[in-house]
């Protein structure tokens, strides 16, 4: 019986599978690395189905209200897991970030936000303008205003449609003409620093200087630009009269309310930020504003005693008014009361005091000062040198080691002597 032979059977065609493919994303990672993407998209879909993202942003601004950045990095990022372009937690990662140091990522959440809303929302461009130089970083600012204006327009337009009478109470979070005066302080700044070189600085610095006080005539920080553009240009008389209107916005209501152990919200708001009271502490010594001076810096070491310029300041201005009361006493061509001689002591000591802690806490930090570090020594030179570091004494240990907010200081500060 003959057997009649098989056809081969012919193949057919793979049906195209048209399912995405989830490992594509993951060829060419090492088997932990995949554990740990797969992990990520496990946990994104959880989060995506436990909470929302508005949700999520309430926990990123509870946690940033109490300065726990690190968890609140974490809520954010998984509210950008869910809706990678949400502005809100764009805008809310940038500022993380760059309380976490972290300025690169803070930088691309930024530039992110720009690109999708580039007309809207100015914290991304003053953020920006603060890390970059020169004229990149007045570009953004401008930017930044821009927006501010835009944004102060509207608002004015919604209140005259409302009615003053119909008017809600001011939202703190809306921008505010005080916005607009800093922007401009900012862009000043940079004509008086980085750009002072170009030409017409000086004109443009003055020019963005009043622009800022247009919109907010009493901001200290606005008057203190303006009295060191003044000082800059020699006029030195003009410089002080601005200089003194700005600290006397401030400091006596400061000092009034440390005095009563009062955090009024309101005085707190307008004392300027710490390193512009630095400056306000530079400029009371060019002008002989020495107590003033002294004030400034005794409330800038009690909020933080880990600057090194403050601790030489302080030593600074302590040598500077025992050298101005030795220089009344030659005039003077008399002898010295034993008062006198007493506050003599304290002034050398303080000084002293102030100086040498200074200098042990630029060799702590690893500071990097070299002019600053030359001026210490040479004037605990001619002070008799470093101070003992007996029982009792304020100076810094050489195993000191800063104080955080939670920490007692009570032996980090020297009395500030007069």
């Amino acid at each position: 019986m003959g057997g009649q032979a098989k056809g081969k059977k012919k193949s057919k065609p793979k049906k195209k599978d048209n399912r995405p493919n989830r490992e594509s994303g993951i060829v060419g990672l090492t088997p932990q690395q995949r554990m740990k993407v797969r992990m990520h998209e496990k946990a994104k879909k959880k989060t995506a189905e436990k909470y929302s993202v508005q949700q999520l942003l309430e926990k990123t601004e509870e946690c940033m209200d109490t300065f726990d950045f690190e968890m609140a990095g974490l809520f954010c990022q998984r509210a950008l897991d869910v809706e990678s372009d949400n502005l809100q937690a764009l805008d809310m990662l940038g500022h993380i970030c760059s309380e976490l140091g972290n300025t690169q990522k803070a930088k691309e959440a930024f530039l992110r936000a720009v690109e999708l809303s580039p007309d809207e929302g100015h914290s991304k461009y003053m953020y920006l303008g603060q890390i970059h130089t020169g004229q990149e970083a007045v570009d953004y600012y401008m930017k930044g205003i821009q927006a501010l204006l835009s944004a102060l327009d509207k608002q004015a337009q919604t209140t005259a449609q409302a009615g003053a009478a119909a008017s809600p109470d001011k939202d703190p979070q809306l921008p505010t003409a005080k916005d607009v005066c800093i922007a401009y302080c900012s862009i000043a700044e940079i004509y008086l620093a980085d750009l002072c070189m170009e030409e017409g600085a000086a004109d443009k610095c003055k020019e963005f200087i009043e622009r800022a006080l247009q919109y907010h005539y009493d901001n200290p920080e606005a008057l203190q630009l303006m009295a060191s553009y003044l000082f800059s240009t020699e006029r030195n008389e003009e410089g002080k009269e601005y200089l003194l209107k700005s600290v006397g916005l401030w400091l006596p209501a400061q000092k009034q309310s440390a005095a009563s152990s009062s955090t009024e919200d309101d005085v707190q708001s307008e004392v300027p930020p710490y390193e512009s009271r630095i400056t306000t502490a530079k400029l009371l010594l060019e002008c002989e504003e020495y107590e003033m001076a002294v004030d400034v810096l005794e409330d800038l070491l009690e909020e933080d005693d880990e600057v090194v310029q403050v601790w030489y300041l302080s030593g600074w201005v302590c040598y500077l008014q025992l050298e101005k009361a030795k220089e009344q006493q030659e005039r003077e061509r008399r002898e010295l009361t034993e008062e006198e001689t007493e506050e003599w002591k304290a002034l050398k000591e303080a000084a002293r005091t102030y100086l040498t802690n200074a200098k042990k806490l630029y060799s702590k930090l690893r500071c990097d000062d070299q002019p600053m570090l030359e001026h210490v020594e040479q004037l605990l030179g001619e002070l008799g040198g470093e101070m003992e570091g007996e029982e009792g004494d304020p100076v810094l240990d050489d195993d000191y080691e800063p104080c955080s907010d939670e920490e007692e200081d009570d032996e980090a500060d020297a009395p500030m002597e007069h």
